[in-house]
């Protein structure tokens, strides 16, 4: 009976948040005092894991789930757990996890906790917290059911290495037939996604126009960071609707999130209060984000970003 945790890939790549929910599974399993069992669906090196508290790796290649459907990789993922007598199952809060983790709980009738930051405060009852009200405030939730299903908040636990080895299962599910087919997806290649982003680095109208997103991206660049933007943006088409992040677009769980030029809706406010330091640069000493943000910056955006560029520049140079 151990924990089960899905490691989510990409290209054969285990993403940033299957590593933090492998730790998170093993600080599970050392409370529980068993051992834990990763399912990886087409990943290329499995032994990765081992080095984040997992024991043994469910792996499954199968050319049918290269494409991600929600109720296909529930269904495996389902008979994952049966196969393990899985009591806990964890599951990161990528937008994917978040899309098939109802399902997984409704197939195998059990409670489903999302956003929890730490591991369970006691087991028995099995009691963790989580964020609530759009991480306004904390919840002490307590999971009732024989079966656990726990959503880890990203950036939330981090990365907890491990001394250790995982053994290597190959595990053939079958594969239930469901009326939708991804065709394809369409994803950029040559940025850091803002889901897997340490670092975001946003701008909003302040910017002027789309013209002037040079100094963002150089930005970005040089911290190795993700490149998002406010509501208005994109909906002006200053910037793709997939950079949009805060309430209605998606959430940022960043360790550093730079906000530039905007000025801090409650919209997006509630999306980005998951970051664990905010830093927004203004000329509007009284805009609403200065409440929210952890430093600030009253100035001219295309004053201070470029100085900002160069300094970074020449501290990296000197490392």
């Amino acid at each position: 009976m151990s924990v089960l945790v899905y490691t989510e890939s990409e290209k054969g790549a285990f993403k940033k948040t299957a590593l933090e929910v492998a730790s998170y599974a093993k600080a599970v399993a050392t409370q529980l005092g068993t051992t834990v069992t990763a399912v990886a669906i087409n990943a290329n090196d499995t032994s990765v894991l081992g080095n984040y508290g997992v024991d043994k790796v469910l792996n499954i290649k199968n050319a049918q789930l290269v494409k991600f459907n929600a109720n296909v990789y529930a269904a495996v993922i389902k008979q994952a757990a049966e196969n393990e007598a899985a009591k806990v199952v964890i599951v990161s809060s990528s937008a994917d996890s978040k899309y098939l983790a109802p399902l997984l709980a409704v197939g195998l009738n059990a409670g489903y906790a999302t956003n929890v930051i730490e591991a369970p405060s006691n087991t028995n009852p099995f009691t963790v917290k989580r964020t609530a009200f759009t991480n306004k405030a904390f919840e002490i939730a307590k999971i009732n059911t024989d079966i656990k299903i726990v959503g880890v908040s990203n950036n939330s636990f981090g990365l907890v290495e491990n001394s250790g080895s995982a053994t290597t299962e190959d595990f053939s599910p079958s594969i239930p037939e469901f009326g939708v087919t991804v065709e394809s997806v369409d994803k950029a290649t040559d940025k850091v996604t803002i889901a897997d982003a340490e670092i975001v680095v946003s701008a909003g109208r302040g910017l002027k126009g789309p013209e002037n997103w040079g100094m963002i991206e150089e930005l970005a660049d040089v911290l190795g960071a993700a490149t998002a933007c406010s509501k208005p943006v994109s909906d002006l088409g200053w910037r793709p609707h997939s950079e949009h992040v805060g309430q209605t677009g998606k959430p940022v769980a960043a360790n550093l999130y730079i906000a530039i030029g905007i000025s801090g809706a409650i919209q997006h406010l509630a999306g980005i209060n998951a970051s664990k330091v905010k830093i927004v640069i203004n000329t509007d000493p009284e805009a609403p984000f200065f409440k929210a943000a952890d430093y600030g910056v009253v100035g001219d955006a295309f004053e201070v970003v470029p100085a900002l560029i160069e300094k970074l520049k020449a501290f990296k140079a000197q490392q």
